[in-house]
């Protein structure tokens, strides 16, 4: 089965997030032709790419949201507009958990990645959290919490995928099933000898 049968074939769901983590995106993964395991981790990391950059959008607005709480019981900087910067400033939330993956992908889906965000919270605007109460902050909080640990769950599930596909090309090579010289000479602008 090629990766293109695997993106046609019907199974409930049609996103790539359904595919990437149906039980048979990985089916026969060790018979498949070495492109086609590639196109399934290159699918598994667009998804990976996606997950992410949806997580960094509703952190940056559970802080926005934590920094107004804070700032309304005396433990938060005063005045919200200018303490921003600092707020949404890209530092360590947490221990690292992940794998420290590099990426040169950008988010395939940008727009409809912030149309969902501001979906889930619609009844507040976060462009202006003075107006809103601490209860309507409370459950803009909660919501957001909850969906960013859903996203961090699916995004762990992708990331087990994208091994599973990286274990597999690894050990293809490991085994001489596929030639380095090979791979070098298919590359743009390289020639093959």
């Amino acid at each position: 089965m090629s990766v293109e049968d695997t993106a046609s074939s019907p199974r409930p769901g049609n996103r790539r997030i359904d595919r990437v983590l149906a039980e048979d995106y990985l089916e026969g993964l060790q018979g498949l032709p070495l492109a086609d395991v590639r196109s399934l981790r290159a699918g598994a990391e667009q998804e990976e790419v996606d997950l992410s950059y949806l997580r960094r959008m509703i952190q940056g607005r559970l802080d926005i949201l934590r920094a107004e709480l804070n700032r309304r019981d005396g433990t938060g900087n005063p005045d919200l507009v200018q303490g921003l910067a600092a707020i949404l400033a890209d530092e360590p939330r947490a221990p690292a958990r992940g794998l420290g993956r590099h990426t040169t992908m950008e988010p395939s889906r940008a727009d409809s990645h912030r149309r969902y965000v501001e979906a889930l919270v619609a009844d507040v605007d976060l462009s202006d959290v003075s107006a809103r109460s601490t209860d309507e902050l409370a459950h803009a909080l909660r919501t957001l919490s909850e969906e960013e640990s859903g996203l961090s769950a699916k995004r762990r599930q992708v990331q087990q995928v994208m091994d599973a596909c990286g274990a597999e090309i690894t050990r293809r090579y490991r085994d001489g099933e596929a030639d380095v010289d090979t791979l070098l000479g298919q590359q743009p602008g390289r020639s093959g000898s």
